[in-house]
């Protein structure tokens, strides 16, 4: 039997929802989640009309600069409030959608922390996250377990568990099936309302409190934005200001023009910045778009060794490390290569190096997408990073300019790399319809910030018509040749008569529609939430 809970007033549900989750959608939950919307979805739209219009200024030639108005604040010798002690050592994170299975299993990988995701590994129907707020709250109770009677196998979490953080949606996302005075409620807002209200005082009695990590930001305004929210959350729960801690995903390529100043807005509640490479290098391919002769080379090809990205990692461990804050590497996509030794051999190599680097540069941590990985990512760090964190190494040699920023990577575009990012592309799509957010494609992890690496680069290919490397040039001619052949080896491997239980069907139209219109879409999840 379902349970319609009582709603507050001006609080109403899209039509197609059919299962109201009382444990969690409470009345008092409900009027906070009214309270926040009421008093920050307003500035939300507003900030992201802004980025419409600094959008508006890449078109027309521009590129992102050091802004002039807060020069004070970058020269300036300040630092933030203090790290919790839970969050000292953050050497090595595990990230995740928030299924059940999932929690557990990362809260007992073996990592120093996980990242609870509700947003680019999550596909956010009604379902997956309602029950990660079920998940994540049972988890904090210690409470959780799952029974697998399938394969006999009973999950519960060990004694001692890794450090939980939360990802709630972007600015750009709605929660669609909660409405306010007949308005879409913010996902950030629905995600992070939802978890303060029904796990801060747990945490606190623990010796711990709700820890954040806050996605693709593109502009200090938008840090002011989450510290008014994280402030009035604060006041409304009464526990005191600066309880709530936050690290920022630097995945945008505005963000790191503005470090400082990202971190200034959030100074009573930040703890630390992550280099999110993946939407980096597709906010990167994103904003200059319509710039001509920027190109970037197969997705393969940009790697953290490529100049713009190091100049982006070496600047964010510097300003981090000058503001007293943990510098976090980026994500290791790899996954265990099963029964081919030597290919998984060489897979967790890649792993190793990336690790080796990072924790040389200065970082004072890492992600990983797979507890197999956990242990090649900490032996690394034990190995350069015998103490909790790295803050002490201050880089201060460094001098990462603009330029550096902004520097285009070397490279060719090749048939192979134009046939990966459509037969990706249209898999992820697919599986995300279906409800799942983080696919394992051709042993890595896919969410939707690699995704949109995929089909942003066609975009970019296409709109310019490439050259190839072996000369011939890439149009819509070409493209329809390669995504129909793309389409058909997905369908002979899946089977005609199998195809009719996927949503192949729906993500191929809408890949490919995304690909081929003429005006880029922000964001696929914009258009595929409507079909999920």
């Amino acid at each position: 039997m379902e349970y319609i809970i009582e709603t507050p007033k001006q609080i109403t549900f899209a039509k197609d929802v059919n299962k109201y989750y009382p444990n969690i959608l409470t009345e008092e939950a409900l009027l906070f989640i009214k309270q926040l919307h009421r008093k920050f979805n307003s500035q939300r739209l507003q900030l992201l009309e802004k980025r419409k219009g600094q959008q508006a200024l890449f078109d027309q030639g521009q590129y992102p600069s050091f802004p002039k108005e807060t020069k004070d604040i970058r020269e300036g010798n300040w630092t933030v409030s203090e790290i919790p002690q839970d969050l000292l050592d953050r050497r090595v994170e595990i990230t995740g959608p928030v299924d059940r299975k999932m929690v557990i299993n990362a809260l007992n990988s073996g990592a120093k922390t996980f990242m609870a995701d509700f947003e680019d590994s999550n596909a956010p129907s009604w379902s997956n996250n309602l029950e990660g707020q079920q998940n994540l709250l049972d988890a904090n109770k210690k409470e959780i377990e799952l029974i697998d009677e399938t394969r006999g196998k009973h999950y519960k979490l060990n004694d001692k568990t890794a450090v939980l953080l939360v990802r709630p949606r972007g600015l750009h996302l709605n929660e669609r099936h909660l409405l306010v005075d007949g308005e879409e409620v913010s996902g950030s807002l629905f995600d992070f309302g939802l978890y303060v209200f029904h796990n801060t005082k747990i945490l606190l009695d623990r010796d711990s409190a709700p820890y954040f990590y806050i996605p693709k930001l593109e502009h200090y305004l938008e840090a002011r934005w989450w510290n008014s929210v994280f402030e009035f959350a604060q006041e409304f729960l009464n526990v005191p200001k600066g309880t709530f801690k936050a690290t920022l995903l630097v995945e945008t390529i505005t963000a790191s023009f503005q470090l400082n100043e990202l971190i200034y807005e959030l100074k009573d509640h930040i703890v630390g910045l992550n280099c999110g490479r993946w939407d980096y290098i597709f906010s990167y391919i994103k904003k200059f778009r319509n710039h001509k002769n920027f190109i970037v080379p197969n997705r393969d090809q940009v790697t953290m060794t490529t100049p713009f990205m190091a100049a982006y990692s070496n600047l964010v461990i510097q300003v981090c490390h000058k503001r007293g804050i943990h510098a976090m590497g980026g994500m290791a996509a790899q996954i265990p290569i099963k029964n081919n030794p030597k290919a998984n051999e060489e897979a967790l190599e890649k792993v190793r190096v990336d690790k080796e680097r990072e924790a040389k540069n200065g970082h004072d941590g890492t992600w990983v997408a797979h507890p197999a990985l956990v242990e090649v990512a900490i032996k690394e760090f034990d190995k350069y990073m015998p103490t909790p964190n790295q803050i002490f190494r201050k880089r201060e040699n460094l001098s990462i300019t603009e330029s550096d920023l902004l520097e285009i990577p070397k490279g060719t575009i090749t048939e192979a790399g134009i046939r990966k990012n459509i037969n990706v592309g249209i898999l992820y799509m697919e599986a995300w319809l279906r409800g799942y957010g983080a696919v394992a494609l051709y042993h890595l992890m896919e969410d939707a910030a690699t995704a949109e690496i995929s089909r942003t680069q066609l975009w970019q290919w296409l709109k310019n018509e490439v050259l190839l490397d072996d000369g011939r040039q890439f149009n819509n001619s070409l493209f329809e040749q390669f995504f129909d052949d793309e389409v058909e080896k997905i369908v002979t491997e899946v089977s005609e008569e199998k195809i009719e239980n996927t949503k192949f069907c729906e993500a191929v139209e809408l890949f490919k529609r995304l690909v081929t219109q003429d005006e880029f879409e922000e964001f696929l999840t914009l258009s595929a939430y409507k079909q999920l």
